[in-house]
């Protein structure tokens, strides 16, 4: 069937598109977009979406799906539901599964059991190294043909400054980019939130900001030596905002993500000792968020990621010592994210560059953009309607949320994948 998407105000920054048409969706591709059209067959279905807003599917370039091996945490079917009700077409899952997506074995089941669930594209991000230990660098080659799109040891960082040297240039050799997970465990080990007041106020032991900027200091080196392209994730801190800034006036390859909890949160959420908002990064200081905005509005931060780490209740209602880190953030990123426009930081064609043109041009996959002819990947949202944040409605197995119970503004009505409807708030 062909739908008819009417009325809208379409935001499209690839074509620096910013206003009210319509778009014609048939056989799952973008017929025309045009100022007006109307059903001349009577066999099309139209959607008035007059007073909403029509973008480009979003794109998550770092979600942790969890599948195969913690499925009691989430598994590509609810990571792939949670997506969808978040607006995203596309994800790309880290690999620290069981077994860790260091082979052509993990990669393909993953694809398959994406297809299979037929929501959400799925692209696999395989690991840099066997096991993610650092020491003997994967098969690149074998994980590109398999489906993967980018390596990442995410969760662990590798150590060996010759090894990740070999990574980035036999990624670059390949076409792909290579996520680090910037942490040097010899200054965080044993930390709990961010070194600071807060954490000497509350007697719990501290992670330097130091920990991240270190390690991002040495691979932004082994970048520019190599001339491989690189993207930091989850960027915490003024040290790094300010490296990764001072990078690319060098021509530095190098892009970067950051996700909403550090432009919306700081370690003074800690104080209740509630393991809802421990992370890895930790929260930082109110001057690292103010960093951390900055970078998003001077392009310093090229992506807004979500950083998805579904947890079961078993992880997280636990003593803070004890407790897992990470926010399960795929179906509050946009509302959040739609708090920097709101707040005059970023335009909303800014923000959609972060969340669906820039992530989808790093990693060098489809989307990103509405063009005729290619596939209809499309989000649309009511940037007035407020609601609030219930994660026991959520479509995702993890519930851990910081956020429960906040009240924001700008809601996912519908998610097109391929033209198809894959969530509805219908």
């Amino acid at each position: 069937m062909s739908i008819l998407l009417k009325g809208g105000r379409v935001v499209d920054p690839s074509r620096n598109l910013d206003g009210v048409k319509d778009i014609l969706i048939e056989e799952g591709k973008i017929a025309a977009i045009a100022d007006s059209m109307d059903d001349t067959t009577g066999e099309t279905r139209v959607v008035h979406l007059e007073g909403k807003v029509v973008l480009p599917g979003l794109v998550d370039m770092h979600t942790h799906l969890r599948e195969p091996g913690y499925e009691y945490k989430e598994t590509i079917r609810s990571g792939s539901e949670a997506a969808a009700a978040g607006g995203f077409t596309s994800i790309a899952c880290m690999p620290n599964t069981d077994p860790v997506n260091d082979s052509r074995a993990v990669t393909e089941y993953i694809v398959k059991r994406a297809g299979e669930c037929n929501l959400v594209h799925v692209y696999p991000v395989a690991a840099i190294s066997l096991r993610s230990e650092g020491r003997t660098l994967a098969e690149f080659g074998d994980l590109k043909e398999a489906g993967a799109v980018a390596f990442s040891d995410d969760g662990k960082p590798v150590v060996d400054s010759g090894l990740m040297r070999r990574a980035l240039e036999y990624a670059s050799s390949l076409g792909l980019v290579i996520i680090p997970h910037c942490e040097d465990l010899s200054l965080s080990a044993g930390g709990l939130m961010n070194e600071g007041r807060i954490s000497t106020e509350l007697g719990l032991p501290g992670i330097p900001t130091l920990a991240e900027e270190v390690m991002i200091a040495r691979d932004l080196l082994l970048a520019e030596y190599t001339g491989a392209a690189l993207h930091i994730s989850h960027v915490s801190s003024a040290g790094s905002v300010r490296m990764i800034r001072n990078a690319k006036a060098r021509g530095i390859p190098v892009t970067a993500e950051t996700a909403p909890h550090y432009f919306t949160l700081t370690d003074e959420a800690l104080r209740d000792f509630d393991p809802s908002f421990k992370v890895n990064p930790p929260l930082r200081s109110p001057l690292d968020r103010k960093a951390i905005r900055e970078g998003l509005r001077d392009g310093t931060l090229d992506v807004i990621a979500t950083d998805h780490a579904p947890h079961a209740a078993t992880d997280k209602e636990v003593e803070f010592e004890y407790a897992a880190s990470g926010i399960s953030g795929l179906e509050t990123a946009l509302a959040l994210s739609l708090r920097l426009v709101d707040d005059g930081l970023l335009t909303l064609s800014e923000l959609v560059r972060k969340m669906s043109t820039n992530p989808a041009k790093i990693l060098n996959i489809p989307g990103g953009a509405l063009l005729p002819g290619a596939d209809a990947d499309i989000t649309v949202f009511d940037p007035d309607r407020s609601w609030i944040v219930d994660p026991l409605s959520w479509r995702s197995k993890g519930k851990n949320s910081p956020f429960f119970g906040w009240t924001l503004k700008g809601k996912v009505l519908m998610t097109l994948v391929k033209g198809r409807v894959v969530y509805s708030e219908d």
